[in-house]
């Protein structure tokens, strides 16, 4: 007796299609899984059986032959066991073998036949899509799947549910929870109601040239750093970066899913509503930042696709993990070299990063505090490459707010000045939205798709219109400060951002002037 269940395993962010071949013979009894299957996989013989037997159906008295196809490819992952276990059942005559070439299966079974939650749903969801079947899967993972458009999908609490839910014995149809899209739902499936809103910039006061810069950077989807003593508001302006951001069109949400749905962190969560926002500490290790592992995992710049990377104290990550922040800032993914095989994560994130000025923090304060030798300052300041410096579009020296000027300037009525009563984010966002629609309608391509910056914040196929005496300036910069063709496009590519906020046609000679002041690196 042979049956066939359709299953599917995940590299990357992408499900691959796998067959659960399983025969049941005479023999002495044993129970044999094949097909490269990992440690994971292996274990979930005791699940299964355990389960099974919970559930009332037993294990049969036979020889158990399962086979993973195909054969070649590594199977790692606890997501096999509810597809070996349907198989068994199928084989034995409990469920229909001609039902089950319309469902993927997936889910991991508890001892007493419960079904659990399973990493990279999302993507078992988009190849049900693509394959026209229905994809049966935990009830916890119910809302998670429900996040892709036009697949239908059963979730079901316990093995016993999953075989009535195929037509096996037993059929009762009020056991099996179809997708809905409610706030009961949802709450069943584990997510939390209601989504904290980030923090407001109206917290921020001072910091003009600050604020302005973070505002560019959204705007355009620039890389920025900001160098300053310590307590002058550095993390605090970069927590604000994801409130004035645009929302996530559907296309990104459902990228943004797809890989916290493999990283196990949509877990109790239906849904993805604000741009990623991460900060790993220092201390992160390389395949933490990078991806990897066993199975291959995505990292912090994954995770951050579509939105905010956060690396505070710059300087003290490990050399070899800021290096390999190169390649994703060009390019927007990350490719993973392993010896079965290479995996491709997307990383379009924008890079927000901050430092002190020195050891000890305190190097051009104003103040006498700094007694850090040069030499120190120099290897301290050294631990930042100058190629990835060169990927990082503004760069922005903080001090210490001037609590009399700022005094002095509320007391003058100056409540018109955005700088001085601190903006709300909702009003930078309205700016920010504005330009980015503005550049979407510029580089728009010919079949109407959907376009979003690059991960080094340029957008494919610019074109833009400059005014001779900003083509100059750029020129006369270029010359004077010794800039690379990449930190001249760069100005450049800032400089019609500005143009953008300015709700400007063209690129003119001050776009360009303010553009090239966040260029100069404060720390070289």
């Amino acid at each position: 007796m042979l049956a066939r269940v359709e299953t599917c395993t995940v590299r990357g962010v992408e499900a691959v299609p796998l067959r659960v071949e399983v025969s049941l013979t005479t023999g002495l009894p044993s129970f044999t899984v094949v097909g490269l299957a990992q440690s994971a996989v292996r274990e979930g013989r005791e699940r299964v059986a355990s389960a099974l037997r919970s559930s009332g159906y037993g294990v049969p008295n036979r020889r158990i032959t399962v086979n993973l196809a195909p054969a070649d490819l590594r199977k790692e992952g606890t997501g096999f066991d509810l597809p070996i276990a349907i198989g068994i059942l199928a084989a034995h005559g409990a469920v229909p073998g001609e039902v089950l070439r319309d469902f993927i299966v997936v889910g991991e079974l508890g001892l007493d036949g419960t079904l659990w939650c399973v990493p990279g749903v999302v993507a078992a969801a988009l190849l049900a899509r693509a394959s026209g079947r229905t994809l049966l899967l935990p009830e916890e993972n119910l809302a998670e799947a429900s996040l892709v458009p036009g697949v239908e999908v059963v979730g079901v609490p316990d093995l016993a549910a999953a075989v009535r839910a195929l037509g096996g014995e037993g059929t009762d149809e009020d056991s099996v929870q179809p997708p809905k899209d409610t706030p009961s739902q949802l709450r069943r499936a584990g997510q939390k109601p209601g989504v904290p809103e980030p923090p407001d910039l109206a917290d921020v006061s001072g910091q003009p040239l600050a604020r302005r810069a973070l505002e560019i950077a959204a705007a355009g989807g620039h890389n920025l750093l900001f160098v300053g003593p310590p307590g002058v508001g550095k993390t605090m302006l970069a927590r604000r970066m994801p409130g004035i951001l645009p929302p996530l069109c559907a296309e990104e949400r459902l990228e943004v899913a797809a890989i916290h749905s493999v990283a196990g962190t949509l877990r109790g969560h239906g849904d993805v509503t604000v741009r990623p926002f991460r900060a790993p500490h220092h201390s992160v290790s390389y395949a933490g930042l990078v991806g990897g592992g066993r199975p291959l995992r995505p990292g912090e710049i994954s995770l951050a696709h579509h939105g905010v990377l956060f690396l505070d104290e710059l300087p003290e990550f490990s050399r070899n993990a800021l290096e390999v922040l190169r390649q994703p800032m060009e390019e927007g993914v990350i490719r993973l070299a392993r010896a079965d095989g290479g995996i491709c994560f997307p990383a379009r994130f924008v890079l927000v990063a901050a430092m002190n000025p020195c050891p000890c923090g305190y190097a051009g304060d104003g103040s006498d505090r700094c007694r850090c030798d040069p030499g120190v300052v120099a290897r301290y300041r050294g631990r930042i490459s100058g190629p990835l410096l060169d990927r990082i579009d503004l760069h922005v020296e903080m001090s210490v707010v001037d609590r009399a000027r700022d005094v002095t300037a509320v007391a003058a009525s100056d409540f018109d000045n955005p700088w001085v009563a601190g903006e709300a984010s909702a009003v930078v966002s309205e700016r920010v939205h504005a330009a980015r629609e503005r550049q979407r309608d510029r580089y728009a391509p010919a079949d109407g798709s959907v376009i979003t910056p690059r991960g080094d914040g340029l957008w494919p196929g610019w074109r833009s219109d400059t005014t001779r005496e900003a083509r100059r300036l750029l020129e006369a910069l270029t010359v004077r400060f010794s800039l690379s063709m990449r930190a001249r496009h760069r100005v450049f590519r800032v400089a019609r951002t500005v143009a953008d906020l300015d709700q400007a046609a063209e690129v003119r000679e001050s776009h360009i002037a303010e553009a090239a002041q966040y260029r100069v690196s404060t720390i070289r």
